[in-house]
Order: C-alpha cells, then sequence, then structure tokens
C-alpha cells in the first residue's frame, strides 16, 4: 500500500510540477524526440548566426512578451536559457515566425534539433523584408537568456561578450539551419521510448534524458 501511495506521489508531482530543470542537459539536445506534430516552414535563411539577448530588458509589463515570459518561461539557474514547462528553449525571432508562443523545431546541420519558443519578437525594422534574418549580423535565432547564469555557464571569449556574441561558437548549437518545422498543438503518434531496452511511456524526464536508468 505503502508502494502504491509513494508511485502516485511520483506520478502527481510530474504531472503538477511540469518540465523540471534539473532533469535538462544540453548534450541531451542530440537525442531529443519531437512530441509533437509539424508542419514544415520554408527556410528563409540557413544563418549559423545565434546571438543572446538578456530577458530583463524586457520591461514592458503590458507587452505580450513580458506575459509570456511571467506565466510560462523559468531560467534554468544552470545555463542562463528560458524553458517552458516541456522544454522549449525561449528565443526571439522576426515577423516570419509567427507570433509570441509559436514553437518551433530547428534542425541544425549536425543533426540537433532544437525545440523553441517564440518569447520576443525582432523589431522589423532590424529584420530583411521577410522578418527573417537581422539585418546586422544576419542571425535568425536569438536566445533569449538570463545573462548573469549564462556567462557563469558558458564564460565569455576574446570580446569580453558570452560566446563572443554567437552561441554558434558553443558546440550543441554550431551550425547551419538545415529545417524548420512549426509545432502544432497535436501529440506525435510516438506512444513509448526504449529505455535500456525496457518500453517506457514518454514523460517530460524522457523528451532529454533517454538514456536514464529507472
Amino acid at each position: 500500500m505503502k508502494k502504491i501511495i509513494f508511485l502516485l506521489f511520483i506520478f502527481l508531482s510530474i504531472f503538477t510540477l511540469g518540465f523540471d530543470t534539473s532533469f535538462f542537459e544540453l548534450n541531451d539536445l542530440k537525442k531529443y524526440q519531437k512530441i509533437y506534430k509539424t508542419e514544415d516552414v520554408e527556410l528563409c535563411s540557413i544563418s549559423s548566426t545565434k546571438t543572446y539577448m538578456d530577458y530583463k530588458m524586457i520591461t514592458n509589463t503590458s507587452s505580450a512578451q513580458y506575459k509570456y515570459i511571467n506565466e510560462y518561461m523559468e531560467v534554468d539557474k544552470n545555463t542562463g536559457l528560458l524553458l517552458d514547462e516541456e522544454g522549449f528553449i525561449g528565443v526571439a525571432l522576426g515577423s516570419y515566425f509567427g507570433s509570441i508562443g509559436d514553437k518551433y523545431y530547428f534542425t541544425l546541420e549536425s543533426g540537433v534539433v532544437l525545440p523553441v519558443v517564440k518569447i520576443d519578437a525582432k523589431a522589423s525594422i532590424h529584420t530583411d523584408t521577410l522578418g527573417c534574418e537581422q539585418a546586422f549580423d544576419t542571425s535568425v535565432i536569438e536566445f533569449v537568456i538570463d545573462y548573469d547564469y549564462a556567462l557563469e555557464y558558458f564564460g565569455k571569449l576574446s570580446n569580453n561578450y558570452i560566446l563572443n556574441g554567437n552561441f554558434n561558437n558553443y558546440s550543441i548549437f554550431k551550425g547551419n539551419i538545415v529545417k524548420v518545422e512549426k509545432v502544432k498543438p497535436e501529440k506525435a503518434d510516438v506512444k513509448v521510448i526504449y529505455i535500456k531496452g525496457k518500453e517506457k511511456n514518454i514523460n517530460y524526464k524522457d523528451i532529454f534524458n533517454t538514456d536514464s536508468g529507472y
């Protein structure tokens, strides 16, 4: 009986607390499993440049960005990235990529899939005519971060910016964009995964950590 109560407690904890950032590791993006159905988005750029901004720069409390961040995002105190309850990474994107809250899978030439959610909008005056690339640095993806935590994790390079101002200088994020998919509301058909040969229902831990031993 005690075992049943304990398992019920674990079950309820998983589905009430949502994504636990303590299970998020950047290396696990190499084996990320898409949990939603998608539709392809025509590539507007293959740029490898990936800039960043501090989320604390978003100060307009009435803006969609500010409200979305405060309602749905959590700072990962390890990497400084902003994550939602399913592990989607907060980024700024141009108008080509829809509205605040829209989610995408960006696939890099390395095969790494970046699950991202648009939590800030790049100003149209700063992007190309498509609303895709940042005009002055060609970036498509701009990570929205907690600067202090990210600085501690990634460190500065020669020009005094985190990763020289370009997350492409970090191995996991390195490479051109080769595919973009917009995430649809429907879950993907994948119901289970295999962990060390054993069938297991997908839960929030397994989105990233498919080699867990439990």
